[in-house]
């Protein structure tokens, strides 16, 4: 949906502007055929297993769409 919608897209340009990371599930992504067009939007594409599990671990707040 987000590689579709320019409001999302402005949407998450503003989020990364203001210094909010944005990840995207590799795995999730690579499924859709989307990771070409996520990283173009400067989402970082990786597979997030590991590294979700350790912000959790940390007390992170993570929000999840």
């Amino acid at each position: 949906m987000l590689c579709e919608d320019a409001e999302l897209q402005e949407y998450i340009e503003k989020m990364q502007q203001e210094g909010i990371s944005i990840f995207a599930c590799k795995a999730c992504a690579d499924m859709y055929d989307v990771s070409p067009q996520l990283e173009k939007l400067n989402i970082d594409v990786k597979f997030m297993g590991e590294p979700l599990s350790e912000y959790l671990q940390k007390d992170y707040k993570v929000i999840t769409f």
